[in-house]
């Protein structure tokens, strides 16, 4: 008997394309058969995983201009076509999708063929794609216990967002607090999105501590490269401890060994943080679809894991004293390292993977089918 076939329907952005290739694996190691539906972005998906079939559709964003977006509407109309054909060959149990528009296409033909859906939603609020799919889905996986602008009719069920396997081996090291006396180590990434407000924050913040605090600060930070230069003279005249770089390859092993994290509040960053048992200044993007990071940081904030900062009142006084407090009172970084464990959902991929097998072959209700592609505009 052939092992049933899910299909994955993600765009290319790590956002969705992590979560997709976690849930891969999960599935694969359960003996399912996995296919990805995605846009030109997607191709490296499953370079490393075996059995995995990738098609490309079309798709598109839905700009704002009426031109642009009827064209736009038209591509995501002839990519729901190619998607209704592949998923006519290819006859999956179930179809899931990970949000932005390219999913829509593959979604929406999986509704009109009454194939079991399952979204999966990263964010504190419903991105804009799963708002306009979330009616044709059987189930919703969250990351977040409450998620804005879920419909009330809406099965929800809690599974995480899936992190990579070296952010869950770090896990098993134990925060430990920084000493009163030694090394205060702390992290600062934010990618290309968050890195320049770093650089320009970072450095001035960290020289109006004392002269006491800054010989104990080890700094490891990410900063573009028209950047690097400067900051590094800036921490130098600060006489503090810094290591800079565009990339680190080893983000879990230097996750695991601060005292602070100082990021971005994205929706795999959060839950990386979360799953590391990290304590966290979250400082979101404020230009973020929908403003999601605020959400998603006042959300994982709550429990006390992490201290949210708008980027517009961050100031490096601001950052300074938040700095110079948490050093002085240690035990409030293990209470919200402590707090971000609780927050960390490890098994996100395995509770993932299991809420999609109880949908394939399921005989549930299903919602009224539109036969139009007008609604996907909405």
């Amino acid at each position: 008997m052939t092992a049933p076939l899910v299909v994955l329907a993600a765009g290319g952005t790590g956002g969705h394309m992590f979560p997709a290739e976690a849930l891969a694996k999960a599935l694969i190691a359960r003996g399912i058969r996995v296919a990805l539906l995605t846009d030109e972005r997607g191709q490296a998906f499953g370079e490393t995983l075996a059995g995995i079939e990738v098609h490309r559709i079309r798709s598109s964003r839905l700009p704002r201009y009426t031109l642009d977006r009827v064209r736009a509407v038209m591509e995501m109309g002839l990519g729901a076509l190619e998607a209704r054909k592949l998923l006519k060959g290819l006859a999956p149990a179930a179809v899931v999708g990970f949000g932005g528009y390219p999913s829509i296409p593959t979604v929406f033909a999986a509704s009109l063929a009454r194939i079991p859906i399952v979204l999966h939603e990263q964010n504190a609020l419903l991105g804009r794609a799963n708002r306009r799919l979330a009616g044709r889905a059987q189930a919703i996986a969250t990351s977040f216990a409450q998620v804005k602008y879920i419909p009330a009719a809406a099965h929800t069920v809690l599974t995480g967002n899936p992190v990579r396997p070296g952010i869950l081996a770090v896990r098993d090291v134990s925060y430990t607090e920084p000493a009163t006396t030694g090394p205060f180590q702390i992290l600062i990434t934010g990618g290309s999105q968050g890195a320049r407000i770093f650089s320009e924050i970072g450095p001035p913040a960290m020289a109006l501590l004392p002269p006491e605090l800054r010989a104990r600060l080890r700094i490891v930070q990410q900063c573009r490269p028209e950047d690097i230069e400067s900051v590094t003279a800036e921490y130098k005249a600060a006489g503090i401890d810094a290591e800079l770089s565009t990339f680190f390859s080893d983000v879990p092993a230097r996750l695991s060994a601060c005292h602070l994290a100082i990021t971005r509040s994205g929706a795999s960053t959060v839950a990386e943080l979360g799953v590391a048992g990290r304590p966290a200044i979250l400082v979101p993007y404020p230009f973020a679809m929908d403003d999601h990071q605020t959400s998603n940081a006042e959300a994982y904030a709550q429990s006390g894991a992490a201290w949210v900062v708008g980027q517009r009142i961050l100031t490096p006084k601001l950052l300074a004293d938040r700095i110079a407090g948490l050093a002085a009172h240690p035990d409030s970084l293990s209470r919200a390292a402590a707090a971000a464990r609780q927050e960390g959902r490890p098994a996100a991929a395995d509770s993932f993977a299991e809420l999609v097998i109880s949908q394939i072959g399921a005989r549930l209700g299903q919602p009224a089918v539109r036969t139009s592609l007008k609604d996907i505009a909405v």
